[in-house]
């Protein structure tokens, strides 16, 4: 069944816009336990996480959630974008791995709400690297990852985010 079961009341206006935090794991299924749209559990094959430092108002997690009646179908697409300053050769190293595997990421947006992406079949990125052009001009990679999902992201709970974090 599929009929809406709540409402929701009006907000109050302290939610902030933006992305502060960027963690990426090399995929596994199910990375997480979903129940109702939270995560309350992660898988135990995740063993590392690795997160990259973001910073500024360029950082964006967005979802696109497009439900298809005549085909009887629904498809959300996931999109995080996020800039890395200063090009080196470890970091490019990384990211060629980043690109050549399949990986899940979590975002923390500036209210403290973990985002789970690409938990269901992993995320793809691209990356640009760009030395820029003038002197204020980007020197370093912008990372754009994407996955389509069958729901909107999951949202970790306390309990989750703390055994998340431990892999760091």
């Amino acid at each position: 069944m599929c009929d809406l079961t709540a409402g929701r009341d009006r907000v109050c206006k302290t939610s902030m816009g933006g992305v502060q935090e960027v963690y990426i794991y090399n995929f596994v299924d199910e990375p997480f336990t979903i129940a109702s749209g939270e995560a309350t559990a992660i898988n135990p094959l995740i063993t590392q996480v690795f997160k990259y430092e973001v910073e500024g108002d360029t950082q964006v997690f967005t979802e696109n959630f497009i439900g298809e009646r005549q085909n009887g179908t629904g498809v959300n697409t996931e999109t995080i974008t996020a800039i890395l300053k200063k090009q080196d050769a470890t970091t490019s190293a990384q990211l060629n791995l980043l690109v050549a595997g399949l990986t899940g990421v979590v975002v923390k947006d500036r209210n403290g709400v973990y985002h789970a992406g690409g938990v269901y079949d992993g995320m793809d990125f691209t990356v640009d690297s760009s030395t820029g052009g003038a002197k204020t001009d980007l020197n370093g990679y912008t990372l754009t990852g994407t996955a389509q999902t069958k729901a909107l992201s999951p949202k970790l709970d306390s309990a989750t985010v703390t055994a998340f974090l431990a892999l760091v």
